[in-house]
């Protein structure tokens, strides 16, 4: 019987973007080799979803190019709508909003998706098959044309989480809303993201887990509804944060209970950096964070076998 696949995306951008700073640096660049090892360590192969800055990085593109060279890892695309070119403004100040792809017009949404293909593809020399959308912002439009430049996996769905409560433009209507998609692999419908369908391009959700019981969180639902407050249902992530590493252990062992062929893990590139995000701010929760990186993968490799995402997007299509 073959393994599940242990997919570890990492969503390789500038330092601490949460800050919303009008320059952006890439120090993180230089932190990322040490992560890269404890992988290695344990068999698995990251995923770099490669943004612009990064890949502008000479840093960065040395380790990428090495990652590359010995195959113990991928390079994919993500992208940044408001800092990516070709410029269009979108909002007062998108530097401040971050607007989401998705809010952009067609053609500009196209022009961007065409200009980091090529950016990427040029820097590295291989063909990029992988992405996820910034700020987890997906739409059919976008599926589309992923698929008319050659993408075979998108990683951008986000399972039992509703984004519309979060604003890219604030004259928009926020972020997808997740909540119904599936929680499995399926290769998408491109007229409705939400449903399987023909096309080449497939969707390997996020690796979620509600909190709390189907009753207990439609009621807090409810409870939210009457207050006023709007916000999406409460949800584990397969995400390092603080002290957080047996609430990943259970999304890792719900999602098999569920029978997934596979977890997916995610990370900022920068959070590897002390400062370089809200999360870890000293080298002591650094280390803290490889201790708990370091358990997980201790505690699960031997039940899994990694992969990249084209890794298994291959095997994927092989077993249907």
């Amino acid at each position: 019987m073959n393994k599940p696949a242990f997919l570890i995306t990492i969503d390789t951008e500038g330092d601490n973007l949460w800050s919303n700073h009008k320059k952006i640096t890439t120090e993180n660049s230089a932190y990322l080799p040490r992560f890269q090892s404890l992988c290695e360590k344990y068999g698995f192969k990251p995923t770099w979803l490669t943004n612009y800055e990064m890949a502008t990085d000479s840093a960065y593109v040395e380790f990428a190019n090495d990652v590359i060279t010995r195959g113990v890892g991928e390079i994919g695309m993500h992208l940044h709508a408001w800092n990516s070119p070709p410029e269009y403004q979108l909002t007062d100040d998108d530097w401040k909003h971050q607007p989401y792809l998705i809010e952009y017009p067609e053609n500009i949404i196209k022009s961007k998706i065409g200009f980091m293909t090529d950016l990427l593809e040029n820097t590295f020399q291989v063909k990029m098959r992988s992405h996820r959308a910034g700020r987890w912002a997906f739409n059919e439009y976008y599926a589309q044309t992923l698929i008319e430049f050659g993408y075979q996996v998108d990683c951008s769905v986000t399972p039992r989480v509703n984004w519309m409560f979060n604003k890219g433009n604030p004259a928009g209507t926020g972020g997808s809303n997740y909540t119904n998609f599936p929680q499995n692999a399926y290769f998408l419908d491109p007229e409705n993201i939400s449903q399987p369908g023909q096309s080449p391009l497939l969707e390997i959700p996020m690796s979620t887990d509600y909190k709390h019981s189907a009753l207990i969180t439609a009621l807090k639902q409810k409870i939210d509804a009457i207050r006023g407050k709007k916000r999406s249902p409460s949800v584990y992530w397969l995400r390092p944060a603080r002290n957080n590493l047996n609430d990943m252990l259970r999304v890792v062992d719900r999602n098999l209970s569920a029978g997934q062929d596979y977890v997916e893990f995610m990370l900022h590139s920068s959070e590897f950096m002390p400062g370089g995000s809200p999360t870890f701010q000293s080298k002591s929760s650094i280390d803290a964070l490889y201790d708990d990186l370091t358990a997980l993968f201790e505690t699960i490799h031997h039940r899994f076998s990694g992969k990249t995402l084209v890794e298994y997007y291959n095997d994927f299509g092989k077993s249907r």
